[in-house]
Formats: structure tokens, C-alpha cells, sequence
């Protein structure tokens, strides 16, 4: 609660023209978890803002406004804004949209700096919402060109300098007699993105912890027979033993299963937590509604009829949605299968599936109802333990992000593991996947891989995504997510993690007693990434000093059908002593010489001795389950067959090697012009956008350091012939004409011409070509020939969900006949880039394979750098191809680069909700 900004604009600054912002309404999650709108003022607000500013205690007025100012005065000037010199937002809450804040920013003192004041309802302080104000109005800000905020603030306003301290903005504090002015750039600093970062963690998790762990859940629909939603719902919360009260709302009913029933939401004299509904599509609006009026905090909708079933539907999950988001409610659904939540003081089983399942470490996400209730039976059927299960149905509102982001901080989750089908916010999942990954292991299942028809692209970069599910591998690359093929490799992989730690590397050792099994094991994991070590000549004659001659101490180690349980025990051993292997893989086949269960307590004993090796088991023909019962504390996971352990190993393995590197830093290039990047791209949007000219590229990339080889663009064959004498050398020669992509292959591009003969022929076969290929010919470029090195195609493509997604690949047809793209989704780390490369089946080329001179790998990488910053300063790059970029001996070089910006989508703002 800061003083209020100067009213009267500074000199001249009325008159500055800067680019008017779309006004935007987004939703925000307090830190309690509930939610409310965050928009610009307007001047019909005038009577709420009125009604807020009476409401105030005399201590917050007097603190804002440095005493207590007439009502009619504030009032006027909290609505009086022009959305240029002055702007301002306030906070609604609740079906009314009552204000309850109202933060705002005024020019003055320059044409960069402006004044920055909040005041907060003193029932809603202490929720972060001066924080969140604070963000959105720098953001706002800084797209206008304000590069500094002033705040003014009294001494004893200790709240509001805790605000500014706690905001991770890099303040300056500095006495001015009876107040302190609070002084910080409008950027968002690195710190600052980390620490609203933690706020927004901290907000979702608190919004499905309320969901989770419930004290009182009511039943909204008919719910007395079972074989409906709602009496499906009711009846697993009753035999789950959920440890809180139960209320059944079924006006058809007085009493339902023992219980008394209630003719609706506001009958009951007690307070609900969570809301199960279970009426038709088009009730739900209203039940939501009278939900909110009662206070209810989360709804569960488990209907159907909504965004699954058309427009219509979709108009009424729209309404749904915006009814939770006015009474702060959050929502799960619509058509969802439920929410479980074995935890013995909770015991929430809110599904319309089977048994609950087993308390354990394991939290579940599943996009689609009816892989729900599989996984529910599956998890149950193989005594995998879940910590928590939400079927997110058509997520409206929760999503894999939130889930994400309560797994990250509860205790009680080892492992996430997740069913999807679309991302709601892909950049934000890459986000918080990179960061949970760090900690606990994320297991995804992305359904929807093949995709329907292929994306429309001007560019070499956009036609290389649409060849391929790229961007979502990228992703999954990027930020150490492990992606399963299946639902049962993914209970495998979440199997493995639950109970053992991630491999530190790729070295496997397998130990069986039949020689086929350990064959089988060793293929799969040699096809996943693994390394089926060599055994070292010291570590073999240690096992043959206990197993007999016929044995094969070779990996995998052959034990033979007559091993006892004590074998597997002492080969274990030697190879733990000898270090010889991350990861140790035993499989027993059913044999007269010893019982499964004797040597599944062996294996288990030799785990518990070595805590730093990750152990899978195999027990062919044998119940899993029983014999790791029958073993005492089931820490190492059984499986069924060699190959299904060893594709668990793998994926692990992976993990395991993505965690133990370096995260890596997004670079930072302090040689780049971005306000005379801008200046450009402006141009080009002034003129509606689209490809820019050579010139415009030439300078744009200039503005970022990438070394675009010499060119001359010239407007005839006699002046392309002078040019070429200048040049003094071989010469390229090419059409420039709009829409005109691939050049060589439209004719539009001649090569090594040494003599002005040779240039004028050329120049006239380009332009016979370009026409009769349907272009207008608007010039010509000439460029000296580069020759040696390796051809790549880097680009960036704009994807309308993951944004701005770089390609880099072979510059000719190998990428695309051999897939061989790499792809990553921007920013890019200095790890990003060196990846991108190493990925590539071409990478051997870079590095001096087939006799040629090895690239400069560290000059590749600074023009991905560079070129991920231009794109992530200037969302208006629409695409870019550097197509294509020579590698060479020492540096890079880009021959040809294209070009195309349009006004982007609004940018997604600070801890907001979906809009």
C-alpha cells in the first residue's frame, strides 16, 4: 500500500505515442489456492471502486494514500486512466466480481520511468496479490518502453516494502525524509521469473491439495442406486473409509446408504470442501453456481456432454469454468473418472472405478476416463502403490502442470506418472518438467503421435516439424521427461523408480540361469541405450572360483540351471565389488535346483547391501507379486519377461544420465543490437508482414551476429554481371521473388559462374524458370561461392502450442528421407545446443567422419545461441531458415537465410491461469 502516483503528467509526455496492449482478463491462484480475475479498470468500475475504497480500515487508506483522502477524489482517479500515460488494473472476486485491489502505474519524471502503487482489501492480504499485480503491471510496462518503476512508500509500511523486497525485482531503498522510495527496473530479472516461479508452485499445489485432501465431499445427482455416476461415487467414498463427513445431495432421496440426503447444496448445515457432481451438462451450471454462493472450494464434475460432445457443450464448459473462476473454486473435469487418494488419514476415493488401490509413491494423471480405470485395476492387480490419482477429463481447469507442481513438493510422491493427450501449455509443462525432473522421475504417455495431415509451412523448419511428432519429443528431451510407448511400459518404468534409485549410467550386467533369457535381456537393453559391459579378466576369474566350467562368465552371466540362490547372491556380489555396472538385471527360470522366492530374497538382500545399483528381477513362469512378498521388503520390482526389464532399465538409464548432467545456462550475448532488431521487424509489419526482404534479413541477422556470407542484390542481368566482377571469383546467382521457398528447386539458382557470359545466361534462365514457375522476378542476389565444410538447414518454426521450436539437420534430403532432425523448443542452453548436434545421425560428418576435416562445433553452437536469443527477444519472427549454414574447419558461415514476421498472439503473463 504505497502512496499514490503523481496525477499531473510530466512535460510532453501526453503526446508520446506507444503501441496500445489488447486489454486482457486472466485468472491468478492466490496462495491458499483459490483463484480470481485480474483485469484493466474501467470507467464503469467507478461505483465498486467506490464501495472498495469505503470498505478500507482507516490504517490501509491512510497507508496508500498518506491520509485519509475524499472518497469521491480517489474514486475518480483510480477509473481515470487513458491506458497510455496512465494504467491501471484491478482485482475481482466472487460472483458480484467485487473489487478487493486495485494497483496502478502513472508516467512522469521521463518518458521511461513511471509511479507504482497497490492497495489490497484487508480481508485478502497476506494472499500475494500486490505480488501478482506488481508483476502484471511491470510487464505491461516494459512492452510500453517504461524501464524503471518509482514507489513511495511510508516508513511503518512495512507490508509493502516486504512486497517489493520479496519480489525478487533488484530494488533500490532510499530515505526521503517522511517516506522511502522503492526504485527497480521493470524487466523481469532471472531472479525475479524464480521467485514468482515459486509463488505460482506454491499456488497450484495449495489449489489440489484442496482437492486431494478434503475434510467433507458432497455427492450432487442421483446417487441412491448404484450403476450411476453419482452412486458409484458415493458408494467407493463410503467403502473406501474416507476418514471425512459425506453428504449426498439426491433430491429423489431422503436417506442414502445410511446417510441423510439434502435437496440441495445449501441445505447443508456444514462446510464442503469438495463438490462431486453428477448431473446432466446442462444442469452443472447451475449446481456450480450454487456451490460458489456456499462456499465450496474444489468441484469434481464427473458428467460428460461438455467439450467432448461439440460447440454446444463447449459453451457450457465455458460457462462452468468461468463460474469456478468467479467464486474461486478450482475444477476437475468435466468428464472425469474421479480423484483418488489412498493416504490412511485420508482414504478418498472419489471414482467411478474399482477397489482403491494400495497407498504407495506413485501419483497418476489420466487424461482419458476410460485408461483411468485401467490403470486403477492395473495398479492394484501388480500391488503398485499410488500416492494420488486424478482423471483430468477435458481439463478445463487442472492440468498436468498443477498435478505437476503438488507432486513436486508432496513427501508421499516418488514418481509422477502421466496419460495425455494434448498439452494445454506445452512451454509451461517444458518449464516445470525440467525442474521436477531434476528431483522425482516424470513417466509420460503422449497419446495422438500420428498426426492428421501435415502443417502448412513456408519454411524448411516448419516443413521439418511437420514431418514428425518433433516438438513434443523436444520437449521430452529438454526437460528429462520419460516417455513410454505403452501403459504397461510405463507402470514398468514407474515400477523400477518407485523402489529403486535412477541408474548413475548406461552400464548394465545381467546374471541368469538359462542362457535364452539373458540373450533376450541383452538385445533389449543393447536397443534401448544400454551398455552390455565387458566383464573385466579379474572379475571373471572371481566368478569361476564358485560356478562351474560350463558357466559363462561372460555378460550376461550364465549361472546354469543347477545355480542355487546363494549364486546369484555371491556373482551379485562380485559384480558390486568390482564396480562393473550401474544397473544389475537377474533372471531366474524355473528350475528343480532352487525356489523363485529363495532367490528373490538373495537379490533382495544383495539391493539393500548395495543402495547406489538399481536392480530389476525377472522371474519367469512365477507370480512377480508373490515371490517379492515371499522375499520381505519388496525394494527391487519383478517382472514378467527379460525384454520388459530391460526396457524399464533402459528408460531409466536415460533418466539417470539426463539428471547427472549439467542443466546448463542460457547464454547470455552482450554484443546484440535488439532495439535496432525491432526497428526492422516493425518495417516489415508495417508493410502487413510477411517475408522480409534481403536487405531487412541481412541487417536482422547482423543485429545478432550471424555471419551471413557477402551478398549483392542488384535488379538486372548487366548489373549482376558488374557485381559479379567485383566479387572477383566464382559466384552464386539466385531469383529474390516473394513466396519463392526453395530455390534450386524452382530453378531460381545457378552455381559457380566465373565469367560475366555465364552470369548474363544465367541471370536470363532464372528468370524464364521463376516465371514460368509462377513468381514475379523482383531481383537479383549474388553472393562469392563458399566452399568445404558440412551443409546443415538450422531454422526456427513457430508452433501456435509450444511456441518458437527450432530444427538443425542435414541442409539436402537426408533429414528429411532419414529423419535426421534434431529439435528444440527456445530458449536453448549452451546444453541444448551441443545436444541438438550430438543427436544428429550426421554428426559424425561434423566431427571429421568419412575423411573429411572435423567443423568447428563451438561456432554451430553460438549461431543456435544467438539465433534462439532473436527469437525469444522478438516473438514477431514467425519463421527463420539459415538454409544453408556451412560448417567449417574454423567458424560458420549462413549462404542463404529467410525470413517471415507477424504479429504475435499476446504473450502468456505472469502466474496466470489459462485464459
Amino acid at each position: 500500500m504505497s502512496g499514490v502516483p503523481a496525477i499531473e503528467d510530466a512535460p510532453g509526455l501526453a503526446a508520446r505515442r506507444r503501441r496500445q496492449a489488447p486489454e486482457r482478463t486472466v485468472d491468478v491462484v492466490l496462495r491458499g489456492g483459490s483463484t480470481l480475475q485480474l483485469r484493466p479498470v474501467r470507467p464503469s468500475d467507478a461505483p465498486a471502486m467506490r464501495a472498495f475504497f469505503e470498505k478500507l480500515s482507516p490504517e490501509s487508506i491512510g497507508l496508500r494514500f498518506f491520509g485519509v483522502p475524499n472518497v469521491d477524489w480517489v474514486t475518480k482517479w483510480a477509473v481515470d486512466v487513458d491506458r497510455d500515460d496512465r494504467y491501471a488494473l484491478v482485482a475481482t472476486a466472487g460472483p458480484e466480481h467485487a473489487i478487493v485491489a486495485h494497483g496502478a502505474y502513472v508516467c512522469g519524471g521521463g518518458a521511461d520511468r513511471a509511479e507504482v502503487a497497490f492497495v489490497v482489501a484487508d480481508a485478502w492480504q497476506g494472499q500475494g496479490i500486490a505480488t501478482i499485480m506488481l508483476g502484471q503491471l511491470a510487464a505491461a510496462a516494459a512492452e510500453e518502453g517504461i524501464t524503471v518503476f518509482v514507489a513511495e512508500v511510508l516508513p511503518n509500511n512495512h507490508r509493502m516494502i516486504d512486497v517489493f523486497r520479496d519480489s525478487g525485482f533488484p530494488i533500490e531503498l532510499r530515505g526521503r525524509g517522511d517516506s522511502i522510495e522503492v526504485r527497480f527496473p521493470t524487466s523481469i530479472s532471472e531472479q525475479a521469473r524464480v521467485q514468482f516461479e515459486q509463488r505460482e508452485a506454491i499456488a497450484a499445489a495449495a489449489g489440489v491439495r484442496t482437492l486431494l485432501h478434503p475434510s467433507s465431499v458432497a455427492v450432487i445427482g442421483p446417487c441412491a442406486k448404484r450403476g450411476t455416476l453419482g452412486g458409484e461415487a458415493l458408494h467407493n467414498l463410503l467403502d473406501g473409509g474416507f476418514a471425512g463427513q459425506v453428504f449426498p445431495i439426491d433430491g429423489a432421496a431422503r436417506s442414502v446408504a445410511g446417510l441423510p440426503a439434502f435437496a440441495s447444496i445449501e441445505a447443508v448445515r456444514a462446510h464442503v470442501d469438495l463438490a462431486i457432481v453428477a448431473v446432466a451438462a446442462a444442469a452443472a451450471a447451475d449446481v456450480a453456481r450454487a456451490c460458489g454462493t456456499a462456499g465450496v472450494r474444489s468441484l469434481l464434475v464427473l458428467s460428460s456432454g461438455f467439450s467432448d460432445a461439440g460447440e454446444q457443450g463447449a459453451r457450457l464448459q465455458r460457462e462452468l469454468l468461468s463460474i469456478c473462476r468467479e467464486s474461486g473454486m478450482r475444477l476437475v473435469g468435466p468428464n472425469s473418472l474421479g480423484i483418488l487418494n489412498p493416504a490412511p488419514k485420508v482414504r478418498l476415493h472419489a471414482t467411478v472405478a474399482g477397489a482403491m488401490p494400495p497407498f504407495g509413491r506413485l501419483g497418476v494423471l489420466s487424461q482419458s476416463a476410460g485408461l483411468g480405470a485401467a490403470i486403477i485395476e492395473l495398479a492394484g492387480r501388480r500391488g503398485l502403490g499410488l500416492s494420488s490419482f486424478v482423471s483430468v477429463g477435458n481439463k478445463a481447469d487442472i492440468s498436468g502442470n498443477d498435478l505437476l507442481l503438488y507432486w513436486e513438493q508432496d513427501a508421499h510422491t516418488s514418481v509422477a506418472a502421466l496419460y495425455l493427450e494434448s498439452f494445454g501449455n506445452p512451454r509451461r509443462f517444458a518449464r516445470i518438467a525440467r525442474r521436477v525432473s531434476r528431483a522425482k522421475p516424470i513417466v509420460v504417455v503422449k497419446g495422438g503421435r500420428t498426426p492428421a495431415g501435415a502443417r502448412a509451412a513456408g519454411s524448411r523448419a516448419g516443413a521439418l516439424l511437420s514431418a514428425s511428432e518433433v516438438t513434443v519429443g523436444a520437449l521430452f528431451e529438454q526437460a528429462g521427461v520419460i516417455r513410454a510407448d505403452t501403459i504397461g511400459e510405463l507402470f514398468d518404468v514407474a515400477s523400477l523408480l518407485c523402489e529403486q534409485p535412477a541408474p548413475a549410467g548406461r552400464r548394465v550386467a545381467i546374471v541368469a540361469n538359462a542362457a535364452g533369457p539373458g540373450v533376450l535381456a541383452a538385445d533389449a537393453a543393447h536397443a534401448g541405450g544400454l551398455e552390455v559391459v565387458q566383464l573385466t579378466s579379474r572379475l571373471k576369474r572371481a566368478l569361476r572360483d564358485f560356478l562351474p566350467a560350463s558357466a559363462s562368465v561372460e555378460n550376461p552371466v550364465d549361472l546354469l540351471a543347477s545355480a542355487a540362490a546363494e549364486d546369484y547372491s555371491r556373482a551379485i556380489a562380485a559384480l558390486v565389488d568390482a564396480a562393473a555396472a550401474d544397473a544389475i538385471l537377474t533372471i531366474f527360470a524355473p528350475s528343480p535346483s532352487c525356489a523363485a522366492a529363495e532367490v528373490a530374497r538373495e537379490v533382495h538382500a544383495a539391493a539393500r547391501a548395495a543402495p547406489d545399483i538399481t536392480f530389476a528381477s525377472v522371474y519367469m513362469g512365477c507370480d512377480g507379486g508373490v515371490v517379492a512378498a515371499d522375499a520381505g521388503e519388496a525394494r527391487v520390482p519383478s517382472f514378467d519377461f527379460p525384454e520388459e526389464a530391460a526396457r524399464a532399465l533402459a528408460h531409466a538409464g536415460r533418466y539417470g544420465s539426463w539428471r547427472a548432467r549439467a542443466p546448463g545456462e542460457v547464454v547470455q550475448f552482450t554484443d546484440t543490437r535488439p532495439d535496432e532488431a525491432a526497428a526492422i521487424i516493425v518495417g516489415g509489419l508495417g508493410g502487413g508482414g510477411g517475408w522480409l526482404g534481403p536487405a531487412e534479413v541481412a541487417s536482422l541477422l547482423d543485429c545478432y551476429g550471424l555471419p551471413l556470407l557477402e551478398a549483392r542484390v542488384v535488379s538486372s542481368a548487366e548489373a549482376a554481371v558488374a557485381a559479379a566482377a567485383e566479387l572477383r571469383g566464382p559466384v552464386a546467382l539466385k531469383a529474390v521473388a516473394a513466396g519463392l521457398v526453395r530455390k534450386r528447386d524452382a530453378g531460381a539458382l545457378r552455381l559457380g559462374l566465373e565469367t560475366g557470359a555465364e552470369v548474363r545466361r544465367a541471370a536470363s534462365e532464372i528468370r524464364a524458370a521463376v516465371t514460368a514457375a509462377g513468381h514475379r522476378l523482383e531481383a537479383f542476389l549474388l553472393q562469392p561461392m563458399a566452399t568445404g565444410g558440412v551443409e546443415l538447414t538450422v531454422g526456427i518454426a513457430h508452433d501456435a502450442n509450444f511456441g518458437p521450436v527450432m530444427v538443425c539437420g542435414p541442409a539436402d534430403a537426408t533429414a528429411a528421407l532419414l529423419h535426421d532432425t534434431a529439435a528444440r523448443i527456445t530458449p536453448l542452453t549452451d546444453v541444448d545446443a551441443r545436444e541438438m548436434l550430438q543427436s544428429l545421425r550426421s554428426y559424425p560428418l561434423l566431427v571429421g567422419g568419412g575423411g573429411g576435416a572435423p567443423c568447428d562445433l563451438g561456432a554451430i553452437a553460438d549461431v543456435l545461441g544467438r539465433l534462439s536469443a532473436l527469437v525469444e527477444t522478438h516473438p514477431e519472427v514467425a519463421e527463420l531458415d539459415l538454409s544453408p549454414l556451412l560448417a567449417r574447419e574454423q567458424g560458420a558461415v549462413v549462404i542463404d537465410a529467410r525470413v517471415r514476421v507477424e504479429t504475435p498472439p499476446p504473450a502468456q503473463t505472469l502466474l496466470a491461469l489459462r485464459a
